[in-house]
């Protein structure tokens, strides 16, 4: 006779059973296909010249295919001089132009190249969220990620996030999965280092891989930190390692060294100078860098540009918080607006508000399930009445986003603050989990910092979705150990 309790059970258990590798690959198999078809019929459908960043993007991209670098041409005396680039980072424009190699550059190649690491995303957040969840909610989570409307919309975008999610979530999934979990750290660190390449900010998710080293029995606290802090230490030098043959590069071609990339100095200024709103703001030479030439003399000076508005308007700045995260996270419209650039007469005016009222609606609904991820159901026993405490936190927060001005960071600030907090009943938040958590907030952080624009928060859309799916878990059954994929 089945003791349907213990099945039961063992169904809502984190990690994933091992007798089940073919059901895991059919279902990944699934998976993909159903986050590619609607993918390739948005990049397909709507196809069209590459708009905003994604100009700079597509044409690095043809230029590195070309075997000319990534670079442009100036005219100087009437000569096509050879000219060096590195103010974007390499990473997206080297991976379209292994592809336009083959292929050829066109929107199509683009199109299908999108599409295919939309749909890889979702696979690989399911394969991150089994370690951390069920395996019913770990479904739901890759399901979210492959039928998300905003997720679906971006793929017809010449735009960098979904594969710097991709990379920086690939990383996370090999730094948990290795049995062996050094190995799985120094492997998952060298995945993040090649994010790196797409979206520097990468980096700051290095030292958190240390959570995957397990606890050493016996050990005192300060032998535990240690073990955790030679570890993250550990994570960040290999984590430079796929970064430094880049860096060579720049300090060999450029007009100074750079690690990645040239836009960290004007980035901060415009988030930091007088006329500062917490978006992006065109900085102009009048505004404080007149005689510059090279990309890297240009970026130390609107850095330390900005390092000086920050100084001396220190309040100025700080005020500026809340509006930077609001842009970031209290709406989404950046892909609508995109498509509506490269191909307004697709976009008419009602069809452009609905869509983007539709794709903010899922933003905020999905936000505040995240938020509720990491609050535990307990119906009784000990712990309960934190939970509920909690449980009221998020209902306020909520209601106060709803019905005032639009207001939905503070549930992104509650999601990122309480995973690492020692409450009683919470659930267990493995390193697959704490790890998206760390992404989150070193994403809430830069742009705390620098500035806000909706298209940010694309990144950790997937870890919205592993959150959302951990809504409400069964706090008494929070100690089960996450076994390895099959």
């Amino acid at each position: 006779m089945i003791d349907k309790t213990a099945e039961a059970r063992a169904a809502e258990a984190p990690g994933p059973r091992r007798d089940a590798s073919a059901t895991y690959f059919r279902f990944g198999v699934a998976l993909f296909v159903v986050a590619l078809l609607p993918r390739l019929y948005v990049a397909l459908a709507w196809a069209a010249e590459p708009v905003w960043d994604g100009h700079y993007y597509d044409y690095g991209a043809r230029r590195i295919a070309q075997g000319l670098g990534y670079s442009d041409d100036l005219t100087r005396l009437g000569q096509l001089v050879w000219h060096p680039w590195c103010h974007y980072p390499v990473g997206y424009s080297a991976f379209l132009a292994l592809f336009y190699r083959v292929f050829g550059a066109s929107s199509t190649v683009v199109a299908v190249v999108d599409a295919m690491t939309g749909a890889a995303l979702a696979v690989v957040t399911w394969r991150l969220a089994r370690y951390a969840l069920s395996e019913r909610r770990a479904a739901a989570a890759g399901l979210a990620v492959a039928l998300y409307p905003g997720l679906v919309l971006y793929a017809g975008l010449e735009m960098t996030e979904p594969l710097a999610g991709l990379l920086t979530l690939a990383a996370f999934w090999i730094a948990v999965g290795d049995r062996r979990a050094v190995r799985g750290l120094v492997l998952g660190a060298g995945m993040l280092g090649v994010a790196a390449l797409v979206r520097p900010q990468a980096l700051l998710c290095a030292p958190f891989l240390a959570l995957v080293l397990p606890r050493q029995a016996g050990a005192s606290r300060v032998q535990r930190l240690r073990a955790r802090a030679i570890g993250a230490l550990i994570a960040c030098v290999v984590a430079l390692v796929p970064v430094l043959p880049w860096t060579v590069r720049n300090c060999r071609v450029m007009d100074g060294c750079a690690l990645i990339s040239t836009n960290g100095g004007w980035n901060l200024a415009i988030g930091s100078f007088p006329r500062a709103t917490g978006r992006f703001e065109t900085l102009k030479s009048s505004d404080g860098c007149r005689d510059v030439t090279g990309q890297v003399q240009q970026d130390r000076c609107w850095f330390a540009y900005g390092i000086s508005q920050i100084r001396d308007h220190t309040s100025h700045w700080l005020g500026l918080i809340p509006a930077k995260l609001g842009y970031t996270f209290d709406h989404e419209s950046f892909a609508v607006e995109y498509l509506h650039e490269a191909r307004p007469s697709s976009w008419p005016e009602p069809r452009r508000e609905a869509a983007r009222s539709a794709t903010t609606l899922f933003e905020r609904l999905l936000v505040s399930a995240a938020a509720l991820g990491v609050v535990a159901f307990r119906p009784r026993g000990a712990g309960s009445t934190v939970q509920g405490v909690l449980a009221l936190a998020w209902a306020l927060l909520v209601y106060t986003a709803c019905f005032h001005d639009p207001v939905f960071w503070p549930l992104v600030l509650f999601a990122c603050i309480v995973p690492w907090l020692p409450l009683r009943g919470a659930a267990e938040s493995p390193a697959a989990l704490l790890l998206g958590v760390a992404l989150l907030a070193t994403t809430v952080l830069m742009h705390a910092v620098f500035f806000g624009e909706d298209r940010y928060h694309m990144v950790v859309t997937p870890i919205f979705c592993i959150l959302a799916a951990a809504a409400l878990r069964d706090g008494r059954h929070a100690r089960a150990v996450a076994q390895h994929a099959a």
